[in-house]
């Protein structure tokens, strides 16, 4: 009976969450487009600073006409159906409603916290690269100014794993944990703005959403035989309104994810990672994030030092446009690669604490 509840609690409530999610578009769509929430100019410079004609070749049918901030579509979905299930489960206190409540301070809270807060927080840089304020990119937040709230993020949720969690260390599969003490938290603030700059995945139709859906599959695989129920049934949300967001994200894509979208989904990442105590796999499980911002560094770092680039556009998803291949196929692939990684650190992640 129980694990018929954890089955309904985990893979009906991310169904739940992608019909959530479709039926919210039209509302979110009609919005963004009447209010024309896009760019208003084509961007000239990627992350890694690779300058036109490349840049602007690859975006010159992306930028303009297409809005941001899809990414309302997912975090939306995840807080409407965690208020309906905390509602139910307070107002009307029956088994069943208590155990599909999934909110929990031992499992959820922070992940929840680091969602809505990121999500906000990228929101407003949104409004900022729509309305074409500050200097980042055509507009926007400078990357130093939101990586300095992504480090006072990392620093609340440090604070409360090494505090209120009693975390401390590090699982290293097959090795055993390794205890950390107080260096803990500056570790903990380090893999969320590591994980944060592999947003710049979000650079082609279904890129991101098609990558994010699986990270949080395998975590709620990972959770879910680590007996965390509530820490899975929110990563099958994750998926659920992620796969939604995906929908009208394939080519042509209806809107874009947005910064509203990557700083939620990185900021909740690190807290998945964190509480189900494999960070270890996280370079595994979430390879093309780190791929892609690992290629901008190294692209920065030949340009500046040994005159010349490595890749003919970065991050490496660009590279591959430039060589030639389309979108799709760069796209899939990357879902491929992605599927096929997030399954090895799957294993890795549980097969490690059985020796």
């Amino acid at each position: 009976m129980q694990m018929s509840i954890n089955v309904v609690k985990i893979f009906g409530l991310a169904a739940f969450a992608f019909f959530i999610g479709v039926v919210l578009t039209p509302f979110l769509t009609r919005y963004l487009y009447k209010y024309k929430m896009w760019k208003k100019s084509v961007r000239v410079k990627t992350f890694s600073g690779d300058e036109a004609p490349i840049t602007s070749e690859l975006y010159k049918d992306k930028d303009i006409g297409t809005p941001r901030m899809g990414g309302i579509l997912i975090w939306g979905s995840v807080l409407i159906i965690t208020l309906i299930f905390y509602g139910l489960s307070k107002f009307f206190p029956s088994d069943l409603n208590q155990k599909l409540n999934f909110l929990s301070r031992n499992q959820t809270w922070v992940p929840i916290f680091g969602l809505v807060a990121g999500s906000l927080i990228g929101l407003a840089d949104d409004f900022f690269v729509v309305f074409g304020g500050g200097k980042y990119n055509g507009g926007g937040i400078s990357f130093a100014k939101r990586m300095s709230l992504v480090v006072l993020m990392g620093l609340a949720g440090a604070f409360w794993f090494y505090y209120k969690l009693g975390i401390d260390g590090v699982y290293i599969p097959f090795f055993g944990e390794i205890v950390l003490g107080i260096f803990f938290i500056p570790f903990f603030v380090f893999v969320m703005a590591a994980i944060f700059t592999g947003g710049v995945i979000d650079g082609l139709d279904g890129l991101s959403g098609g990558i994010f859906a699986v990270i949080f599959a395998a975590y709620g695989g990972i959770a879910y035989f680590q007996n965390q129920i509530d820490l899975a049934a929110f990563c099958g949300i994750m998926m659920g309104g992620t796969l939604a967001f995906l929908w009208f994200n394939i080519p042509p894509a209806r809107f874009y994810m947005g910064e509203t979208g990557i700083l939620g989904l990185t900021t909740a990442l690190t807290a998945v990672a964190f509480l189900t105590d494999t960070v270890a796999v996280l370079p595994i499980i979430a390879f093309p994030l780190f791929a892609a911002s690992g290629s901008s560094v190294l692209q920065i770092f030949s340009k500046k030092y040994l005159g010349r680039k490595i890749f003919r556009a970065a991050p490496v998803h660009h590279h591959f446009q430039a060589l030639g291949w389309p979108d799709c196929k760069v796209v899939m692939r990357f879902w491929v690669i992605s599927v096929v990684l997030a399954m090895i650190g799957m294993v890795i992640a549980l097969g490690g604490k059985s020796f």
